[in-house]
């Protein structure tokens, strides 16, 4: 028998879809919209005065004045911003700063406004309802719900609150979903990773949970607690836990694992969630890719993969994109980011409605946990790892091993040294803590093991080159990369038999 609160979601959920599909059935008009308000909003801040907004008409005026940039381009006006300074980026100062792991400057401090804060809320909650409308179930409503995150607590910056986003996020919970929220507050301020899994599986288990949501990596690390706690598969403890949501890191190397640990397969629902911006959501269980979130803020440009790196390449809207090519995904957000490159990739799956996946990162990374390891921090790892050895290295690449067959995941280090080196330890030990420092994800990883310290497996002299070799590019332009997200060079190596 149906609940209250089971049919009044259902009756939200219809009011959401029909009110989503205003602006789905008419995308380009909504991105014109988003985008004037955008630069009329801004003209008088400080950015908005050095790139002569009001004499931005339209996107071709946009593209002459505002050139991309990542947060390094961007970094100027985002220090004055952190510093106290008022309608730098955006008109008035910030209420918080999500604070995330960077690439050359340490931590990265997004800004988050009054206006763009309700989007990362709506688009959550929105995922939800679209799914309770397609499917017609709702009675999860009516149990237990989960969201691994960060902690809550927040510091303060300069008069603007700084945390991670999922910790800002968790300040919004919605009234009719603080009963169900799990866990409790304090178990959710808990900073060591272990020890917060470790409550919360104490707290869950007496509990009628319906619905858990989290990174794969770290919510892989629950299920396994309660395995072990238990003797029993995930769904025998919670019995009517039928809703899986994820973002972050590509779920299919996972999914087997999961339906193992949970002993039945679980209807999940895909979110592409960021500091800068909710992007997209899976709005449909039928369908390949997420809703591109066209009306929250956020103006979309995108450049091919393929063009990204030459002089003045072509921006596209909406209007213009094509299916299966590779997009750098660039955002112009009511936070105050402009022409931003967030550096990932997307690929149209669907443009009646714009549908997109995430392909990856613009710059080769490794991101299988969550981690966002880029490659100046592991060859700064591998140069600080040596610093106090003769070893030499000819040559390196590093892969997840997401299910090795005992013990933890880890990074494995595939290294060709210049002469034979017998005791790796050292060197392992001291690679891993300069990659610990320079990345606060993997650091938390370890520390939580979700990870192990990384493994290296030495290759054969003159391994990389027969490796090259055998995919027709040895020589010229061709490089081997630092890193891979998945284990396509890993899996040739070991192949072609070129470990040791």
């Amino acid at each position: 028998m149906a609940t209250i609160k089971s049919v009044l979601a259902k009756l939200f959920a219809k009011w959401v879809y029909i009110k989503t599909q205003n602006w789905v059935n008419n995308p380009v008009e909504t991105q014109e919209k988003v985008f004037q308000d955008l630069i009329s909003t801004a003209a008088a801040t400080e950015f908005g005065k050095d790139h002569d907004f009001l004499s931005v008409n339209n996107h071709a005026d946009f593209i002459k004045r505002v050139p991309v940039r990542d947060y390094e381009g961007l970094k100027p006006y985002v220090d004055r911003v952190v510093q106290g300074e008022e309608d730098i980026l955006w008109k008035g100062k910030p209420i918080y700063f999500a604070k995330t792991s960077g690439t050359t400057s340490g931590s990265k401090y997004i800004p988050i406004t009054k206006e763009s804060m309700p989007t990362h809320v709506e688009a959550a909650r929105n995922a939800i309802l679209l799914y309770i409308h397609e499917t017609g179930n709702a009675k999860f409503v009516d149990g237990k719900m989960i969201f691994l995150q960060g902690s809550p607590i927040l510091e303060n910056k300069n008069g603007v609150q700084l945390g991670r986003l999922s910790g800002i996020v968790a300040h919004y919970v919605p009234k009719y979903l603080q009963q169900n929220r799990m866990p409790s507050w304090d178990t959710n301020c808990i900073e060591d990773w272990e020890t917060k899994v470790n409550a919360i599986v104490e707290e869950t288990l007496p509990e009628n949970m319906t619905v858990i949501s989290g990174i794969p990596s770290w919510v892989q690390m629950y299920f396994e607690k309660i395995q072990e706690k238990t003797g029993k598969k995930v769904g025998d403890v919670f019995k009517n836990f039928n809703l899986f949501i994820f973002g972050g890191v590509n779920y299919e190397p996972y999914r087997s694992k999961f339906e193992n640990l949970i002993g039945r397969p679980v209807d999940s629902i895909e979110l592409f969630p960021a500091s800068e911006g909710f992007f997209a959501f899976q709005d449909k269980q039928s369908e390949k890719g997420m809703l591109l979130q066209l009306n929250s803020g956020i103006f979309y440009e995108f450049i091919k993969a393929e063009d990204f790196y030459n002089d003045n390449p072509k921006r596209y809207t909406v209007k213009d994109v094509q299916l299966d090519i590779n997009y750098v995904m660039i955002i112009s957000t009511n936070a105050g980011l402009w022409a931003y490159n967030l550096g990932d990739t997307v690929i149209f799956t669907s443009i009646k409605p714009y549908r997109v996946i995430v392909s990856g990162r613009i710059k080769h990374y490794i991101s299988a946990f969550g981690e966002h390891v880029i490659g100046k921090e592991v060859e700064q790892a591998l140069q600080e790892g040596l610093t106090n050895s003769k070893v030499q290295v000819s040559e390196f690449t590093v892969a997840p091993q997401i299910n090795p067959s005992n013990g933890l995941p880890y990074h494995e280090w595939f290294i060709e040294f210049e002469a034979e080196v017998d005791d790796l330890s050292e060197i392992s030990k001291q690679i891993d803590e300069s990659l610990q420092r320079q990345n606060t994800y993997y650091f938390d990883l370890i520390n939580g093991q979700v990870l192990r310290p990384l493994v290296i497996t030495k290759v054969k002299k003159n391994g990389f080159q027969e490796y090259m070799k055998s995919i027709g590019k040895l020589g010229g332009q061709n490089k081997l990369p630092r890193l891979s997200n998945d284990r396509k060079i890993a899996d040739a190596l070991n192949d072609l038999k070129l470990t040791k």
